[in-house]
Protein backbone atom coordinates (compact mmCIF):
# COMPACT_ATOMS: atom_id res chain seq x y z
CA UNK A 1 0.00 0.00 0.00
CA UNK A 2 1.40 3.63 -0.98
CA UNK A 3 1.09 6.12 1.51
CA UNK A 4 -2.45 9.11 1.26
CA UNK A 5 -4.95 6.16 0.91
CA UNK A 6 -6.76 7.62 3.75
CA UNK A 7 -7.99 11.10 3.12
CA UNK A 8 -10.06 10.90 6.03
CA UNK A 9 -9.68 12.55 9.63
CA UNK A 10 -11.04 10.04 12.28
CA UNK A 11 -11.90 11.14 15.69
CA UNK A 12 -11.85 8.94 18.85
CA UNK A 13 -12.65 8.25 22.14
CA UNK A 14 -10.04 5.50 23.84
CA UNK A 15 -10.87 3.76 27.22
CA UNK A 16 -6.82 4.14 28.34
CA UNK A 17 -7.04 8.08 27.05
CA UNK A 18 -6.64 9.97 30.26
CA UNK A 19 -8.58 13.12 27.99
CA UNK A 20 -10.98 13.14 25.12
CA UNK A 21 -8.66 12.89 22.51
CA UNK A 22 -8.67 12.80 18.67
CA UNK A 23 -6.08 11.24 16.05
CA UNK A 24 -4.14 13.59 14.36
CA UNK A 25 -2.31 14.24 10.83
CA UNK A 26 1.04 13.50 10.48
CA UNK A 27 4.18 13.74 8.30
CA UNK A 28 6.83 11.39 8.91
CA UNK A 29 10.23 12.63 7.81
CA UNK A 30 13.25 10.29 7.30
CA UNK A 31 16.58 11.06 6.87
CA UNK A 32 18.82 8.59 4.54
CA UNK A 33 22.27 9.17 4.26
CA UNK A 34 23.63 5.93 2.02
CA UNK A 35 20.62 3.66 4.04
CA UNK A 36 19.07 1.90 0.57
CA UNK A 37 19.10 -1.32 3.02
CA UNK A 38 17.55 0.15 6.04
CA UNK A 39 15.04 1.39 3.51
CA UNK A 40 14.51 -1.56 1.53
CA UNK A 41 14.25 -3.35 4.87
CA UNK A 42 12.27 -0.56 7.39
CA UNK A 43 10.10 1.42 4.95
CA UNK A 44 7.48 -0.91 4.29
CA UNK A 45 7.01 -0.94 7.81
CA UNK A 46 6.54 2.49 8.43
CA UNK A 47 3.85 2.59 5.69
CA UNK A 48 2.02 0.05 7.28
CA UNK A 49 2.20 1.83 11.18
CA UNK A 50 0.70 5.01 9.07
CA UNK A 51 -1.96 3.08 7.35
CA UNK A 52 -3.39 1.28 10.65
CA UNK A 53 -3.09 4.63 12.49
CA UNK A 54 -6.52 5.56 9.72
CA UNK A 55 -5.01 9.12 9.64
CA UNK A 56 -4.24 11.63 6.60
CA UNK A 57 -0.21 11.23 6.52
CA UNK A 58 2.81 11.80 3.99
CA UNK A 59 6.48 10.46 4.28
CA UNK A 60 8.92 12.53 3.75
CA UNK A 61 12.30 10.81 2.67
CA UNK A 62 14.95 13.44 2.73
CA UNK A 63 18.43 11.86 0.89
CA UNK A 64 21.85 13.48 2.50
CA UNK A 65 23.49 13.51 -0.65
CA UNK A 66 23.82 9.62 -0.78
CA UNK A 67 27.01 7.63 -2.99
CA UNK A 68 24.62 4.73 -3.07
CA UNK A 69 21.44 4.41 -4.90
CA UNK A 70 18.91 5.24 -1.88
CA UNK A 71 17.42 8.12 -3.89
CA UNK A 72 16.76 6.00 -6.96
CA UNK A 73 15.49 2.90 -4.52
CA UNK A 74 12.81 5.25 -2.87
CA UNK A 75 12.04 7.18 -6.23
CA UNK A 76 11.39 3.97 -8.31
CA UNK A 77 9.51 1.83 -5.53
CA UNK A 78 8.01 4.32 -3.55
CA UNK A 79 6.17 6.48 -6.17
CA UNK A 80 3.55 8.29 -3.54
CA UNK A 81 6.53 9.28 -0.96
CA UNK A 82 7.77 12.74 -0.81
CA UNK A 83 11.35 13.04 -2.21
CA UNK A 84 14.04 15.34 -1.31
CA UNK A 85 17.69 15.48 -2.13
CA UNK A 86 20.50 17.19 -0.52
CA UNK A 87 23.26 19.31 -2.99
CA UNK A 88 25.69 17.79 -0.55
CA UNK A 89 25.95 16.09 2.72
CA UNK A 90 24.55 18.45 5.69
CA UNK A 91 23.93 15.78 8.19
CA UNK A 92 20.84 14.94 10.47
CA UNK A 93 19.29 18.12 11.66
CA UNK A 94 19.76 19.85 8.26
CA UNK A 95 18.10 16.99 6.59
CA UNK A 96 14.80 16.95 9.54
CA UNK A 97 14.87 20.75 8.68
CA UNK A 98 14.48 20.21 5.14
CA UNK A 99 11.78 17.90 6.02
CA UNK A 100 9.68 19.93 8.11
CA UNK A 101 10.33 23.23 5.49
CA UNK A 102 7.54 21.32 3.01
CA UNK A 103 5.61 18.74 6.07
CA UNK A 104 1.79 19.33 6.03
CA UNK A 105 0.30 17.91 8.47
CA UNK A 106 -0.64 18.59 12.13
CA UNK A 107 2.16 16.33 13.81
CA UNK A 108 5.72 15.35 12.53
CA UNK A 109 6.88 11.98 12.81
CA UNK A 110 10.87 12.26 13.04
CA UNK A 111 11.88 8.89 11.78
CA UNK A 112 15.50 6.96 11.55
CA UNK A 113 15.67 5.06 8.48
CA UNK A 114 17.18 1.96 10.77
CA UNK A 115 14.18 2.47 13.11
CA UNK A 116 11.46 -0.36 12.56
CA UNK A 117 7.68 0.89 13.55
CA UNK A 118 5.46 -1.88 15.13
CA UNK A 119 1.80 -1.67 13.81
CA UNK A 120 0.21 0.09 16.00
CA UNK A 121 2.54 2.30 16.72
CA UNK A 122 0.68 5.59 16.76
CA UNK A 123 -1.83 4.00 18.98
CA UNK A 124 -1.15 5.33 22.62
CA UNK A 125 0.39 8.67 21.47
CA UNK A 126 -2.51 11.00 20.22
CA UNK A 127 -3.91 11.57 23.44
CA UNK A 128 -0.93 13.75 24.94
CA UNK A 129 -1.70 16.06 22.04
CA UNK A 130 -4.90 17.25 23.80
CA UNK A 131 -2.84 19.22 26.34
CA UNK A 132 -1.74 22.66 25.02
CA UNK A 133 1.82 22.46 26.45
CA UNK A 134 2.69 19.02 24.83
CA UNK A 135 5.95 19.76 22.42
CA UNK A 136 6.02 16.14 21.35
CA UNK A 137 6.13 12.33 22.19
CA UNK A 138 8.52 9.38 22.08
CA UNK A 139 8.35 5.69 21.84
CA UNK A 140 10.37 2.87 23.66
CA UNK A 141 13.10 1.53 21.39
CA UNK A 142 13.95 -1.69 21.40
CA UNK A 143 17.01 -3.80 19.93
CA UNK A 144 16.47 -5.49 16.88
CA UNK A 145 16.96 -8.68 19.19
CA UNK A 146 13.76 -7.51 20.49
CA UNK A 147 14.70 -8.34 23.95
CA UNK A 148 16.70 -5.07 24.53
CA UNK A 149 15.03 -1.93 25.78
CA UNK A 150 17.64 0.63 24.48
CA UNK A 151 15.81 4.15 25.20
CA UNK A 152 13.35 4.74 27.22
CA UNK A 153 12.28 7.95 29.32
CA UNK A 154 15.35 10.32 30.14
CA UNK A 155 16.02 11.55 33.96
CA UNK A 156 17.40 15.11 33.97
CA UNK A 157 20.28 15.66 36.19
CA UNK A 158 22.83 18.14 36.80
CA UNK A 159 26.49 16.69 38.40
CA UNK A 160 28.18 19.84 39.05
CA UNK A 161 27.17 21.94 36.19
CA UNK A 162 27.52 19.11 33.88
CA UNK A 163 23.56 18.31 32.49
CA UNK A 164 23.21 14.31 32.19
CA UNK A 165 20.25 12.21 30.93
CA UNK A 166 21.86 8.71 31.28
CA UNK A 167 18.92 7.20 33.29
CA UNK A 168 16.54 5.37 31.77
CA UNK A 169 13.23 4.86 33.23
CA UNK A 170 9.49 4.12 32.35
CA UNK A 171 5.77 3.63 35.06
CA UNK A 172 4.39 0.56 35.64
CA UNK A 173 1.30 2.39 35.48
CA UNK A 174 0.47 3.06 32.20
CA UNK A 175 -1.77 6.02 32.60
CA UNK A 176 0.91 8.22 34.33
CA UNK A 177 2.10 10.49 31.92
CA UNK A 178 5.92 10.16 32.11
CA UNK A 179 8.15 13.34 30.80
CA UNK A 180 11.54 12.90 29.65
CA UNK A 181 14.27 15.22 28.56
CA UNK A 182 14.40 14.89 25.27
CA UNK A 183 12.87 13.05 22.57
CA UNK A 184 15.27 10.44 20.69
CA UNK A 185 15.82 11.73 17.05
CA UNK A 186 15.02 8.08 16.56
CA UNK A 187 10.86 8.71 16.74
CA UNK A 188 9.97 11.99 17.79
CA UNK A 189 6.28 12.55 17.28
CA UNK A 190 6.20 16.02 17.72
CA UNK A 191 3.53 19.09 17.37
CA UNK A 192 4.71 20.80 13.67
CA UNK A 193 3.33 24.50 14.39
CA UNK A 194 5.90 24.17 17.73
CA UNK A 195 8.54 22.95 16.25
CA UNK A 196 8.27 25.50 13.54
CA UNK A 197 8.16 28.20 15.86
CA UNK A 198 11.04 26.65 18.02
CA UNK A 199 13.40 26.67 14.54
CA UNK A 200 13.58 22.98 14.60
CA UNK A 201 16.96 21.68 15.19
CA UNK A 202 19.93 23.51 15.53
CA UNK A 203 22.00 22.84 12.81
CA UNK A 204 25.53 23.67 14.94
CA UNK A 205 24.99 19.92 15.95
CA UNK A 206 25.52 19.14 12.14
CA UNK A 207 26.02 16.26 11.31
CA UNK A 208 24.62 14.45 14.78
CA UNK A 209 24.94 14.10 18.11
CA UNK A 210 23.30 15.97 20.46
CA UNK A 211 20.50 17.97 18.14
CA UNK A 212 17.54 16.14 20.19
CA UNK A 213 18.83 16.23 23.26
CA UNK A 214 19.20 20.27 22.86
CA UNK A 215 15.64 20.69 20.80
CA UNK A 216 14.48 18.98 24.05
CA UNK A 217 16.18 21.35 27.15
CA UNK A 218 14.82 24.10 24.37
CA UNK A 219 11.31 23.12 24.37
CA UNK A 220 11.51 22.63 28.57
CA UNK A 221 12.69 26.14 28.50
CA UNK A 222 9.91 27.31 27.16
CA UNK A 223 7.54 25.44 29.83
CA UNK A 224 6.52 22.80 26.90
CA UNK A 225 6.65 19.46 27.67
CA UNK A 226 8.52 16.06 26.19
CA UNK A 227 6.39 12.74 27.28
CA UNK A 228 7.74 9.37 26.84
CA UNK A 229 5.00 6.32 26.06
CA UNK A 230 6.23 2.66 27.24
CA UNK A 231 3.71 1.03 24.88
CA UNK A 232 4.37 2.27 21.39
CA UNK A 233 7.03 -0.01 20.74
CA UNK A 234 9.73 0.34 17.32
CA UNK A 235 12.87 -1.35 17.23
CA UNK A 236 16.35 -0.13 16.21
CA UNK A 237 19.02 -1.10 14.40
CA UNK A 238 22.11 -0.12 16.47
CA UNK A 239 24.46 2.07 14.85
CA UNK A 240 23.52 1.24 12.00
CA UNK A 241 23.24 5.05 10.43
CA UNK A 242 26.43 6.23 12.37
CA UNK A 243 28.66 3.76 11.19
CA UNK A 244 28.75 5.04 7.84
CA UNK A 245 30.87 8.09 8.64
CA UNK A 246 34.20 8.05 8.16
CA UNK A 247 35.75 6.17 11.86
CA UNK A 248 34.89 5.73 15.23
CA UNK A 249 37.27 8.13 16.17
CA UNK A 250 36.23 10.86 14.37
CA UNK A 251 32.48 9.70 15.63
CA UNK A 252 34.19 10.22 19.07
CA UNK A 253 35.43 13.54 18.24
CA UNK A 254 31.33 15.01 16.65
CA UNK A 255 29.96 13.38 19.41
CA UNK A 256 32.41 15.39 22.37
CA UNK A 257 32.24 18.53 20.68
CA UNK A 258 28.34 18.83 21.00
CA UNK A 259 28.53 17.63 24.29
CA UNK A 260 30.33 20.97 24.65
CA UNK A 261 28.49 23.19 22.52
CA UNK A 262 24.95 22.03 24.23
CA UNK A 263 26.19 23.27 27.72
CA UNK A 264 27.93 26.24 26.30
CA UNK A 265 24.21 27.30 25.08
CA UNK A 266 21.82 26.16 28.07
CA UNK A 267 24.29 27.30 30.86
CA UNK A 268 24.71 30.89 32.25
CA UNK A 269 26.50 32.92 34.58
CA UNK A 270 28.52 31.25 37.33
CA UNK A 271 26.84 27.75 36.31
CA UNK A 272 28.86 28.21 32.70
CA UNK A 273 31.98 29.26 34.45
CA UNK A 274 31.61 25.93 36.99
CA UNK A 275 31.19 23.84 33.61
CA UNK A 276 34.50 25.28 32.02
CA UNK A 277 36.37 24.41 34.90
CA UNK A 278 34.68 20.44 34.91
CA UNK A 279 35.57 20.64 31.21
CA UNK A 280 38.76 21.18 31.05
CA UNK A 281 39.97 19.36 34.64
CA UNK A 282 37.21 17.05 34.42
CA UNK A 283 37.15 15.90 30.59
CA UNK A 284 39.84 17.52 28.83
CA UNK A 285 42.75 16.28 30.68
CA UNK A 286 41.87 13.25 32.10
CA UNK A 287 40.88 11.98 28.51
CA UNK A 288 45.01 13.93 27.40
CA UNK A 289 46.20 11.71 30.39
CA UNK A 290 44.81 8.19 28.85
CA UNK A 291 46.06 9.10 25.59
CA UNK A 292 42.51 10.35 23.76
CA UNK A 293 44.19 13.04 22.07
CA UNK A 294 41.07 13.61 19.62
CA UNK A 295 39.60 15.50 22.66
CA UNK A 296 41.56 17.93 21.94
CA UNK A 297 40.46 18.37 18.63
CA UNK A 298 37.04 18.00 19.78
CA UNK A 299 38.10 21.38 22.12
CA UNK A 300 38.78 23.15 19.72
CA UNK A 301 36.13 22.92 17.18
CA UNK A 302 33.87 23.63 20.18
CA UNK A 303 35.80 26.84 20.84
CA UNK A 304 36.02 27.45 17.22
CA UNK A 305 31.86 27.34 16.84
CA UNK A 306 31.56 30.23 19.29
CA UNK A 307 29.85 33.04 17.60
CA UNK A 308 27.63 30.15 16.47
CA UNK A 309 27.01 29.85 20.05
CA UNK A 310 26.00 33.10 21.31
CA UNK A 311 23.26 33.77 17.71
CA UNK A 312 21.78 30.16 19.75
CA UNK A 313 21.46 31.42 22.84
CA UNK A 314 20.73 35.03 21.27
CA UNK A 315 18.05 32.93 19.85
CA UNK A 316 16.80 31.10 22.56
CA UNK A 317 16.68 34.17 24.73
CA UNK A 318 14.69 36.02 22.34
CA UNK A 319 12.16 32.52 22.86
CA UNK A 320 11.86 32.60 26.31
CA UNK A 321 11.05 36.60 26.23
CA UNK A 322 8.00 35.59 24.19
CA UNK A 323 6.86 33.22 25.98
CA UNK A 324 7.56 34.99 29.39
CA UNK A 325 9.77 31.92 30.46
CA UNK A 326 12.81 32.70 32.42
CA UNK A 327 13.45 28.68 33.00
CA UNK A 328 17.01 27.62 33.50
CA UNK A 329 18.28 24.20 33.44
CA UNK A 330 17.36 23.98 37.33
CA UNK A 331 14.24 24.84 37.21
CA UNK A 332 13.62 22.40 34.35
CA UNK A 333 14.55 19.79 36.51
CA UNK A 334 12.50 20.78 39.49
CA UNK A 335 9.33 21.36 37.17
CA UNK A 336 10.42 17.75 35.26
CA UNK A 337 10.57 15.92 38.68
CA UNK A 338 6.93 17.28 40.31
CA UNK A 339 4.89 14.64 38.28
CA UNK A 340 7.16 11.82 39.45
CA UNK A 341 5.38 9.13 41.41
CA UNK A 342 8.71 7.36 42.83
CA UNK A 343 6.91 4.35 43.98
CA UNK A 344 5.40 3.37 40.08
CA UNK A 345 8.72 4.12 38.34
CA UNK A 346 11.09 1.11 37.40
CA UNK A 347 14.31 2.45 36.38
CA UNK A 348 16.71 0.48 33.73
Amino acid sequence: MLPGQYNWYLPIVKSDCKFMCSRKSVSIIIPNYNGKHLLKAYLNDTIVAAENARVEYEIIVVDDCSTDDSYAFVLSNFPGIKLLRNNENRGFSYSCNQGLKVAKYELVLLLNSDVKLTPDYFRHQWHYFSQPDTFGVMGRIMGVDKTTIEDAARYIDINGAKIKATKFFYSKNPNDLIPTTYLSGANALIDKKKLLEIGGFDEIFSPFYSEDFELGLRAWRLNWKCYYEHRSVCYHHVMASTSRYKTKQWVKYIYYRNKFLLHAIHLNGAQLYLWYLQLVFMEVIPKLLLGRFWIVKSYIAFVKHSKEIQNSKRKLALLMEKHDSNLSISDVMRNFRKPLVQEDLIWL
